[in-house]
C-alpha cells in the first residue's frame, strides 16, 4: 500500500495528483526548486524538499536528488508527473532500486518507447502504422517537406519544420541543441511532414493482470510549436469504425511493449481516416482532463490503484458528452509565440464548478499552477493553467468555455487568452475544421486580435481616468467631496494618457461638474456612477459596467466589451531611458546561447542575431533591417534581464 506520495514535479500537475492522493488518504511530499519556493505545489504539500537551484538541470532534472528527497521525506513512492523525468528509464530504476514505488510504466516500456526511431520499430513490428523515419544526412529535395525531431522528449521541443534543404543542417544543430537542454539527448531524426494531418490520441490504462483499456480518443490538433494549444474529446473527425481501428493499434501498441498504467499513443490522421504512429507518452498527458471528464474517470487514482496491484474492470467506462481544453501560456502569439514572464496580480476565472476533478454537473473545471501574486519564472515552461468545459455536446461546450474565458481576471503578464477565445468561436473550429495547420490557414494576426476594439479600449480609457479620480477624491484629505479638477470658473478639461497592450495611445479629455461628466471625445456618453474600483457609464442609451484595478505601472478595465490593459503615461519623461535607434532588446529575461555575427558586420532583414534560452526554448533574435551591427554588448554565457540591449543595429540609407 502506498502511505505517502513524493511527486517530482511541480506546477498544476503536482497540484492534480496531491488532490488524488488526499481522495484517498495518501500523504504527500512536494520537491521545489529555489524559483518554487513560494509555489502553491510547496504550500498544498503534506511535506517539502528544497532542491538548490533554479535550472530544470539543478533541480527537477537530478534523479539523484529526488531520490534522496523521497528517502529523507519518508515517502514509500513516486509519481513523474509529465515532462522532467517522466518518461526516463534511468529515473523509474532508481526509484525502484531504492525500495520506492513507481507510480508509472516498466522502466523498459519507458525506454523502448524513450528513442522514438526505436519506438518506431517496435510499432511497425507489431503491425501499427509508421511513418519512415529519415536520416538527416540522406535526406533530400524529393523528400521535403520534412519535420527534424528529437528522438527523446516531447512538449514540441527539439522539432524544426524544413521546407528547403539549405536550412536542414541549421534545423537539426538548432533541434539538437534544444533536445539535449530539455531532455539531455540531443539526437535527432527526421520524418515526412504532413501539412494538415490530424492529430489523434488514444489514452490507454492497463494493469499488472492482462487488462488494457482504451479509454477514449482525444483530438489535439490546434498547435503552436508543434506543442498542443486546445485539446478535445471525443474528436470530431472519428466515426465509431475509425475509433475501432484506432483503439485496435493502441491496445497493440502497448501489449508489444508489456505496458502497465497510463499512456498516450499518438496518431497523425488524414481526413479520410487514415492513421499513422507518431509516438508513445509513456506518461499521464497534459490534457488528461478531458478524458476525465467524458468517462467520469480520475485516471490519477487509477494510476495509484495499478501501482499498488489493484486489476481493472474488464471494460473501461462508457463515453458521455464533450470536454474541451484549452492551455493558457504567458506568451505573445502575435510575437512569435514570445514566452512572457513576470507577476501574475490576479487570476479567477468565473463559473467553475470544479478544480482539479470532474464537474458533478456539465460546467467548468480549472486545473491551475498560478494563483494571485504568482511571478512566471523563466526557468520553466510557460503554461499558467488548463481551463476545461464539459457539455453535452461540441458547440454548447466551445461556447461555455469561451465565455468563461474572455470574462477571466488575468492582470499582470501577457498571455494568449485572446487566441483561444477566438479560436473556439471560430466557424472551422465549431464545425470540427481543425488539423496541426489551423493556426496558419487562419491566421496569427487573426486569431491573436484583442478581444477588446478600438471603441472598447477608448471607453475602458475613460473608465480608468473616472475610477483614477475617483480614487484621489476618495484619498483627499479635504474637500473630498467636490469632483475631481473642479474649479469655480470655466477650466480646460483634465488630461489623463494611457499607452494600451497593442502599442496605441489613448488620451482622455473630461471635466466633472454640476451637470456631471463632460468629454469632447465622447459626446454620447454619461457617467452613472465612478468608485475607484467600478465605473459605470451609459453609452448611446445603453448601461455598461467597468471594473478597474490597479497595479505598479498598470491599469487593467474588465468589462463585456473585452479585456483591456493601459499603462498611464506620466506626464514627464526621463531622456535617459529612452534607447538608441535600432536597438534590439531581450523580449525576456534568459541566456545567450550561441551569437551569430560579430561587432561591425553587415546584416540582411531577417538574419539570425544571437540566440536567447529561456522558458525551456530557443529563441532567435533577428535584424529588423538591413544594415550594421553597431554594438553587441552581450555573450555567450550571460544571463539578460527582460529589456537589456542584445544589440544596435544602424540601418543602411
Amino acid at each position: 500500500m502506498i502511505e505517502n506520495l513524493l511527486v517530482a514535479n511541480r506546477g498544476e500537475i503536482a497540484l492534480r495528483i496531491f488532490r488524488s492522493c488526499r481522495d484517498a488518504g495518501i500523504g504527500t511530499v512536494a520537491v521545489y526548486s529555489d524559483a518554487d519556493a513560494a509555489a502553491p505545489h510547496v504550500e498544498a504539500a503534506d511535506a517539502a524538499i528544497r532542491l538548490p537551484g533554479d535550472a530544470p538541470a539543478q533541480t527537477y532534472l537530478r534523479a539523484d536528488a529526488i531520490v534522496a528527497a523521497a528517502t529523507s521525506a519518508g515517502a514509500d513512492a513516486v509519481h513523474p508527473g509529465y515532462g522532467f523525468l517522466s518518461e526516463n528509464a534511468d529515473f523509474a530504476r532508481a526509484v525502484t532500486g531504492a525500495g520506492l514505488t513507481w507510480v508509472g510504466p516498466p522502466a523498459e516500456a519507458i525506454e523502448a518507447m524513450g528513442s522514438k526511431v526505436e519506438a518506431k520499430r517496435i510499432m511497425a513490428d507489431a503491425g501499427v502504422p509508421v511513418l519512415p523515419e529519415l536520416d538527416p544526412r540522406e535526406v533530400t529535395e524529393s523528400d521535403l517537406p520534412v519535420l527534424v525531431k528529437a528522438s527523446a522528449g516531447g512538449g514540441g521541443r527539439g522539432m524544426r519544420v524544413v521546407r528547403e534543404l539549405r536550412e536542414l543542417e541549421s534545423a537539426v544543430d538548432s533541434a539538437s541543441a534544444e533536445a539535449a537542454s530539455a531532455f539531455g539527448d540531443p539526437t535527432v531524426f527526421c520524418e515526412r511532414y504532413l501539412e494538415t494531418g490530424r492529430h489523434i490520441e488514444v489514452q490507454l490504462m492497463a494493469d499488472t493482470h492482462g487488462t488494457v483499456w482504451a479509454v477514449g480518443e482525444r483530438e489535439c490538433s490546434i498547435q503552436r510549436r508543434h506543442q498542443k494549444v486546445v485539446e478535445e474529446a471525443p474528436s470530431p473527425l472519428v466515426d465509431d469504425a475509425m475509433r475501432q481501428r484506432l483503439f485496435e493499434a493502441a491496445r497493440a501498441a502497448a501489449r508489444a511493449i508489456g505496458y502497465v498504467g497510463a499512456g498516450t499513443v499518438e496518431f497523425l490522421a488524414t481526413p479520410s481516416g487514415e492513421f499513422h504512429f507518431l509516438e508513445m507518452n509513456t506518461r499521464l498527458q497534459v490534457e488528461h482532463p478531458v478524458t476525465e471528464c467524458t468517462t467520469g474517470t480520475d485516471l490519477v487514482e487509477l494510476q495509484l490503484r495499478i501501482a499498488q496491484g489493484h486489476a481493472l474492470p474488464s471494460e473501461p467506462p462508457a463515453p458521455s458528452g464533450h470536454a474541451i481544453e484549452v492551455r493558457l501560456y504567458a506568451e505573445d502569439p502575435a510575437q512569435g509565440w514570445t514566452p512572457r514572464s513576470g507577476p501574475l496580480h490576479r487570476f479567477a476565472v468565473p463559473g467553475v464548478t470544479a478544480e482539479f476533478a470532474v464537474p458533478s454537473r456539465h460546467g467548468i473545471r480549472l486545473d491551475s499552477g498560478v494563483t494571485d501574486g504568482t511571478v512566471v519564472s523563466v526557468h520553466y515552461d510557460p503554461m499558467l493553467a488548463k481551463v476545461i468545459a464539459w457539455g453535452p455536446d461540441r458547440r454548447s461546450t466551445a461556447r461555455m468555455l469561451a465565455a468563461a474565458l474572455a470574462k477571466a481576471r488575468v492582470h499582470g503578464v501577457g498571455t494568449n487568452r485572446d487566441l483561444l477565445v477566438n479560436v473556439l468561436r471560430h466557424p472551422a473550429f465549431l464545425e470540427g475544421d481543425t488539423d496541426t495547420a489551423f493556426l496558419d490557414r487562419h491566421g496569427i494576426d487573426t486569431l491573436s486580435a484583442p478581444l477588446a476594439d478600438e471603441r472598447a479600449v477608448r471607453l475602458s480609457s475613460l473608465a480608468a481616468a473616472l475610477a483614477d479620480a475617483a480614487r484621489n477624491r476618495a484619498e483627499a484629505g479635504v474637500l473630498g467631496g467636490l469632483p475631481s479638477g473642479w474649479r469655480n470658473v470655466a477650466a480646460p478639461p483634465q488630461r489623463k494618457s494611457y499607452t494600451a497592450s497593442d502599442g496605441s495611445h489613448h488620451e482622455v479629455r473630461y471635466r466633472l461638474g454640476r451637470d456631471g461628466l463632460w468629454s469632447p471625445d465622447f459626446t454620447d456618453v454619461t457617467l452613472v456612477g465612478a468608485k475607484p474600483e467600478r465605473v459605470v457609464l451609459e453609452i448611446a442609451g445603453v448601461r455598461r459596467r467597468f471594473d478597474v484595478a490597479r497595479y505598479p505601472g498598470l491599469v487593467t478595465v474588465d468589462s463585456p466589451l473585452g479585456p483591456v490593459s493601459l499603462a498611464p503615461v506620466p506626464r514627464f519623461t526621463d531622456p535617459d531611458a529612452e534607447l538608441a535607434a535600432g536597438s534590439l532588446v531581450a523580449p525576456m529575461p534568459g541566456t545567450v546561447v550561441r551569437v551569430a555575427v560579430s561587432q561591425g558586420e553587415r546584416v540582411r532583414a531577417g538574419e539570425a542575431l544571437l540566440f536567447l534560452e529561456a522558458m525551456k526554448m530557443e529563441h532567435r533574435i533577428a535584424a529588423p533591417a538591413d544594415g550594421v551591427v553597431a554594438q553587441l554588448p552581450v555573450s555567450v554565457g550571460q544571463q539578460v534581464e527582460l529589456g537589456a540591449v542584445l544589440a544596435v543595429v544602424n540601418t543602411e540609407e
